[in-house]
């Protein structure tokens, strides 16, 4: 497990699953993701066995300690993980809406960088959100991630399309 000041990260779980297929298919929630469709459960499992064997994804269960329960309100990943190169690409998700604005995930992505530059050793993470998730924008950059370039009109949602922003930052860029 990686540790923070307020949560844990932990490897995830089959029993996580219910929650995962909550989350996703809760539109509020997959509003901010790129997918777009109903998940099924079959599909989920699927996708959960197969990041049993993969090398290139990390997914880690968010958790937070309320009273003296561990509650998993989210997951963070590092995806397309490339050793040579020494990148990745970030993805969080907070699916417990209840815990959104309260800086859980800003402190999730630390914690996943720390590892990530200190101990895997990554150069670069980059990332790409929508432009109009001004609440992940304003984590991405508290954390320390510049902007990097826009794919313009690049992503429909909600009947209009929209940019998706290029984020990245450097291992000797994070404050930790």
């Amino acid at each position: 497990m990686l540790y923070g000041n307020n949560l844990r990260l932990r490897a995830i779980e089959r029993e996580d699953i219910p929650r995962f297929l909550r989350w996703l298919n809760d539109p509020e929630v997959r509003r901010f993701l790129l997918m777009h469709e109903p998940l099924s459960r079959a599909r989920e499992e699927r996708w959960f066995e197969e990041q049993l064997s993969r090398q290139s994804d990390l997914i880690l269960a968010i958790e937070v300690l309320v009273g003296d329960e561990w509650v998993h309100i989210g997951n963070v990943g590092l995806h397309r993980l490339d050793l040579k190169n020494r990148t990745a690409v970030l993805g969080i998700v907070i699916g417990e809406k209840g815990f959104w604005g309260k800086g859980y995930g800003r402190e999730a992505i630390r914690v996943l960088l720390r590892y990530a530059f200190f101990e895997i050793g990554l150069h670069r993470v980059e990332l790409e959100t929508f432009a109009f998730n001004e609440r992940a924008l304003r984590c991405y950059e508290a954390v320390g991630f510049k902007r990097v370039g826009v794919r313009r009109e690049a992503f429909f949602r909600e009947g209009a399309f929209h940019d998706v922003i290029l984020m990245d930052l450097l291992a000797e860029e994070f404050a930790g």
